[in-house]
């Protein structure tokens, strides 16, 4: 069966996920995986949706023109076999979170360490919160460190960063629940 990634962008406005899940719906589309968010004052969403009839994007015709026509972006793209999968990545999983003063480079330089610690980032968000005389920069990180890499090695990292970059960052363990 053909996965598609399905992107939408715009200015928010309430009603866009009913939109959007209703044409889904009438096109018979199984949404795989999803996440959508506000940025700024943007909703942006992605979705890997499927349908055994929906070979190629052009098989979706004009399903979307209502979403473009209220002003918002809609992009399709063809994913590759197995590109609806999301890869099971072995180690263990953690939160790290970010607490500090507005200013450039903070994304940038977690990853960076994350980066070349073979980490791999799963979720990352971030929001400006606070007033506008004092805001506070928020970033919230889920990532599986690899099967060499301790938490407690990790939190080393972190807690040498934090003093270079003067925010607040701490790292916990999530314990994966099955059901």
């Amino acid at each position: 069966m053909t996965h598609f990634a399905l992107t939408i962008i715009g200015r928010d406005r309430t009603g866009i996920v009913s939109q959007v899940t209703e044409i889904l719906y009438k096109l018979g589309c199984n949404i795989a995986d999803s996440s959508c968010s506000i940025l700024g004052g943007q909703f942006a969403m992605i979705l890997i949706i499927s349908n055994p009839a929906i070979k190629e994007k052009s098989d979706f015709g004009e399903a979307f023109t209502p979403l473009e026509e209220s002003g918002l972006s809609v992009f399709v793209r063809t994913l590759k076999p197995g590109g609806e999968q999301r890869p099971q990545f072995e180690g263990e999983i953690c939160m790290i979170s970010v607490y500090g003063a507005d200013k450039p480079g903070i994304v940038y330089q977690v990853a960076k360490e994350l980066g070349e610690r073979k980490i791999n980032i799963t979720d990352l968000n971030t929001k400006l919160i606070g007033s506008e005389i004092r805001p506070v920069y928020v970033m919230m990180i889920e990532a599986v460190l690899p099967p060499e890499l301790s938490e407690e090695e990790l939190k080393e990292v972190m807690n040498r960063l934090k003093i270079e970059m003067q925010v607040d960052i701490s790292v916990r363990s999530i314990t994966p629940v099955e059901l």
